[in-house]
C-alpha cells in the first residue's frame, strides 16, 4: 500500500501500568533499579479514578503505576482480568488534532474525543484515547505546550524521591508484545497508524525435522513494526508451531490471560558495568544463559562477521551477557531480566520482564539470541514442572 501520512509522534513519553500492589513497584523501581520518584496522583484524582497513582523516572524511561483504590476504576479493570501488566502507552505528537483527524479517517476506535487542559501559568494538555489490538492495553496520544505538571490532579514533589539513575538507563528501545495470532495487528499497525515493517524472523528451539521424539518445544515469528518519524519500535511475537501450546509466548499469554506487552527494552550506556551493578547493590535476577553458549562465542563471532568486539568474553560469560550483530565492529548486547512474577515471588505480578540492551552500531533485535533466550525459558519451564 501507499506509505501513510505520519501521526507526528515524537517519542513514547511514558508507559501505563495497573499493578495490585503500588508499594511493592515504589521499592522494585526506586529501591532496586534507582529510578526517581516525580509525583503522585492527589486526593481528588484519587477519587475520580478510583486509583491511585505514582510516577517514576531514569533517564528518558518515565513509568505511570496505578494500584485500585476501591472497585470501578481503569486499574481494577484491568486487573480483574490480568496480573500486573502495562495497560497504557503514552504517546507526545506534535498536533493532537492532526492526529485524532488521521486515526478517524482510518477507522480507529476512539475511547475519548480531545480532553483539553490548562495550568495556572497557562500551559495546555490535550489528550485522547483509543482501543488497539494489543489485548486490553489501549494507546493514548497527548500534545503538551508548557504544562508544568504531569496529568492534572497529579501532585509533583518538590525534589524527586528514591534514586538517581545510578545505573545509566537512556530509553526505551522497543515495546515487545505477545499475540495468539499477531497478523490483525500487523495490518492495524500499518494501516490505522501507519507503522512499517522493520525487521522480521522466525524460528523454533529445534528443527521441526527432529521432533518426533520430543513432545515439546518452543517457537516464534517476529515482525518490528516502526514509525520512522519518531523511531518508535514494536516487536511483535506469536508462537511457531510444533507445539503451539507449549511455546513459551502461548505460556505468556495463558500467564497474562491475553495478548498484550511481554517486555520492555531499555537501553544503557555501559551494559556490562550496569549489570553487574544491579546483580550486586540490588540483586536483580536474570535470565541464565547456558556455558555453551560462550564456549561457540568466539567461532560465532566470526561467522556472523563481527570480527572482532570490545568486550572480554570471560566478563559476558560471567554476566549472562548476550552478543549479536551481522556487520564486522557492529554488534549489540542484550540481557533479559527474569519475570516479575519471579522476582516480586508473587504470581500476581505476572510474566512481564525487562530487557535490557547496549547498541554499539548494530540496530537488530538479538535474532541469533533467541533460541539460546528460548531454550533457557524452556530450562526454566521444564525444571518448574510445567512442560
Amino acid at each position: 500500500m501507499a506509505k501513510q501520512e505520519s501521526l507526528g509522534i515524537k517519542t513514547l513519553e511514558s508507559i501505563h501500568w495497573y499493578v495490585h500492589d503500588l508499594e511493592r513497584s515504589r521499592q522494585f523501581y526506586t529501591k532496586g533499579l534507582d529510578f526517581a520518584e516525580l509525583g503522585v496522583s492527589g486526593p481528588e484524582l484519587d477519587a475520580h479514578g478510583k486509583q491511585k497513582s505514582a510516577m517514576f523516572q531514569a533517564g528518558d524511561v518515565a513509568l505511570v503505576v496505578s494500584q485500585p483504590v476501591g472497585e470501578g476504576g481503569r486499574a481494577w479493570r484491568y486487573l480483574r482480568k490480568h496480573p500486573d501488566g502495562v495497560g497504557t502507552l503514552n504517546f507526545e505528537v506534535e498536533d493532537v488534532e492532526k492526529a485524532f483527524k488521521l486515526l478517524d479517517s482510518r477507522g480507529a476506535t476512539f475511547i475519548t474525543d480531545i480532553q483539553r487542559f490548562k495550568d495556572e501559568g497557562g500551559g495546555t494538555l490535550s489528550f485522547f484515547s483509543i482501543t488497539t489490538p494489543f489485548g486490553d492495553t489501549t494507546f493514548r496520544f497527548l500534545q503538551r505546550s508548557g504544562y508544568k505538571s504531569i496529568y492534572p490532579g497529579f501532585v509533583l514533589h518538590a525534589t524527586p524521591t528514591g534514586g538517581q539513575n545510578k545505573y545509566g538507563f537512556d530509553r526505551v528501545d522497543h515495546v515487545t508484545s505477545n499475540f495468539q495470532t499477531m497478523k490483525p495487528m500487523l495490518l492495524w499497525m500499518e494501516h490505522v497508524m501507519g507503522f512499517e515493517k522493520f525487521w522480521h524472523i522466525e524460528f523454533h528451539t529445534d528443527d521441526v525435522a527432529s521432533q518426533q521424539k520430543r513432545d515439546h518445544g518452543s517457537g516464534l515469528k517476529s515482525e518490528v513494526m516502526w514509525d520512522p518519524k519518531s523511531g518508535v519500535k514494536f516487536a511483535n511475537n506469536e508462537p511457531k508451531f510444533p507445539f503451539f501450546k507449549a511455546s513459551q509466548i502461548n505460556i505468556f499469554n495463558e500467564d497474562h490471560r491475553g495478548d498484550g506487552v511481554q517486555h520492555l527494552a531499555i537501553t544503557v550506556k555501559d551494559i556490562l558495568t550496569s549489570v553487574k551493578d544491579m546483580r550486586t547493590n540490588a540483586g536483580i535476577q536474570f535470565m541464565p544463559t547456558p556455558g555453551s553458549y560462550y564456549d561457540a562465542l568466539p567461532e560465532r563471532i566470526q561467522h556472523m562477521g563481527i570480527k572482532k568486539i570490545d568486550e572480554d568474553i570471560n566478563v559476558l560469560r560471567d554476566l549472562e551477557v548476550l552478543i549479536d550483530g551481522d556487520k564486522e565492529r557492529s554488534y549489540m548486547l542484550q540481557i533479559f531480566m527474569k519475570d516479575a512474577a519471579s522476582l516480586y515471588k508473587q504470581p500476581d505480578a505476572g510474566p512481564f520482564f525487562y530487557e535490557i540492551i547496549q547498541r554499539k552500531g548494530d540496530q537488530g533485535f538479538g535474532g541469533g539470541n533467541f533460541r539460546a533466550l528460548f531454550e533457557s525459558i524452556e530450562r526454566q519451564q521444564k525444571a518448574e514442572g510445567r512442560i
